[in-house]
């Protein structure tokens, strides 16, 4: 994985100023494919403002991203996602409302052949396959798939949003803490589900809080603090001691990109 030469995705000393405030101060940051990695530290470290620039939400102040070599730019997350990257965010971004199917086609909904799709009639009977379709490639199991997402559990819902960017995500999905708030058995249904994320040739990024739980899954830790990566842990270095010491501030691990 990391013997790779070139990144899936790469940001090469990003810098992100709110007018006065330097949130981002020389941020690196790599991934290659089928890896996942984990980006640390604590709130105001950077590491939100570091993913929304690699995924279209913010633009950099300086620096520049590669995907799979090439220099990019992402004005919308819409065209980050039309580069094969998808983002889950901690809010989910989905209608409670709506069911498992709707959720999963909300924006790219498919309409019927033919004439009835030009009067603006939905093909639901397809997408319900498809949805049942990739849930089933997850492993995931849900009661119905009529039920409105906001009957669900937790790790339901959780499951059911990543499932949905699995769906459209080619190249790389990225987690904004994907295991905050989930009980026990909510969290080990997401994380083996971020591990068949991985046996799926994808990229998985988690912005995570939870030490065990990123030791669990990711390749590799990535720590951030004060707007600059300042640690990388991967293999027998990332443990639990190093991992608190560097978000703590008490271990400086400097690496190259």
């Amino acid at each position: 994985m990391m013997a790779q030469a070139v990144p899936l995705l790469e940001a090469r000393r990003i810098i992100k100023r709110f007018g006065g405030i330097e949130a981002l101060r020389g941020a690196d940051f790599s991934i290659y494919p089928a890896e996942v990695v984990a980006l640390m530290g604590d709130n105001g470290a950077g590491k939100s403002t570091l993913v929304k620039t690699m995924c279209g939400v913010l633009q950099p102040t300086e620096g520049e991203i590669l995907l799979e070599g090439t220099p990019v730019r992402f004005p919308s997350p819409k065209d980050a996602q039309a580069a094969g990257i998808e983002t889950v965010y901690q809010d989910l971004a989905m209608a409670p409302d709506l069911d498992s199917p709707a959720n999963m086609f909300l924006g790219r909904e498919l309409r019927r052949p033919g004439f009835a799709g030009l009067l603006g009639f939905l093909d639901h009977r397809r997408m319900r396959e498809r949805t049942r379709e990739a849930l089933s490639s997850m492993s995931v199991q849900l009661k119905s798939l009529d039920a409105p997402i906001s009957t669900l559990s937790g790790g339901q819902r959780q499951s059911v949003a990543v499932v949905r960017a699995v769906t459209w995500a080619d190249k790389l999905v990225i987690m904004d803490e994907p295991t905050a708030a989930l009980g026990v058995v909510q969290t080990r249904a997401v994380l083996d589900l971020i591990k068949r994320v991985k046996a799926s040739g994808r990229a998985v990024i988690i912005i995570s809080h939870n030490v065990p739980d990123v030791m669990e899954v990711a390749d590799r830790v990535e720590v951030f603090r004060l707007g600059r990566r300042t640690a990388r842990f991967s293999g027998p270095e990332m443990t639990m001691s190093n991992i608190v010491g560097a978000i703590t501030g008490a271990i400086v691990n400097e690496v190259t990109p």
